[in-house]
């Protein structure tokens, strides 16, 4: 039996709708909550949940009736001095920077390869079944880039907003079935 993976970006908070680095600590906003509430979630149900350790993600596994387990390898980027900043508020070249080359990192903050390096064995340890993990964008980012085998910087130019869906299988390999957004 083949492994499926269903990677559901969490809900919107007020960093995320302002375009701010995320706090882990960050519960979802209300418009984030009525979205998670009103999310179709039609299709096969799965065998196993696990969800970020972040607030947002344990918020809108709770709001969609999910008995997740918690997930270390599933937590956000560490942004560093960046938490909580508008990017409007950072000089342009470090934005720059830090797109161009995400394997650096924000300021004191974890690199997309350091996100890589938790996703990717995480994945790899999977069995297999259906299953479903409640994350976040730079990790969704990260999964595919493991699954692909592809750059980190590659999936930058991948908009993940939140509530879309990255749906990965394995059988021999990771194979990027779907990418959808709600």
């Amino acid at each position: 039996m083949p492994t499926r993976l269903v990677l559901l970006c969490a809900g919107a908070t007020a960093a995320s709708r302002a375009a701010r680095f995320a706090d882990l600590a960050e519960p979802l906003d209300a418009g984030g909550r009525a979205k998670v509430r009103a999310l179709d979630r039609a299709g096969p149900v799965a065998e196993r949940c696990w969800v970020s350790p972040a607030a947002a993600a344990r918020e809108t596994a709770e709001l969609i009736g999910l008995a997740a387990e918690e997930a270390p390898a599933l937590r956000d980027i560490d942004a560093g001095a960046w938490t909580g900043r508008r990017l409007d508020s950072l000089a342009p070249e470090a934005i720059a920077t830090w797109l161009a080359a995400p394997e650096a990192g924000a300021p004191g903050g974890e690199s997309m390869a350091g996100v890589r390096a938790r996703v990717g064995p995480w994945l790899d340890a999977l069995g297999e079944g259906r299953m479903l993990a409640i994350s976040h964008a730079a990790v969704l980012r990260a999964a595919i880039a493991h699954a692909l085998d592809v750059p980190v910087a590659a999936t930058m130019a991948i908009d993940v907003a939140p509530l879309s869906a990255v749906v990965l299988s394995r059988h021999g390999r990771w194979r990027l079935q779907e990418l959808r957004r709600d």
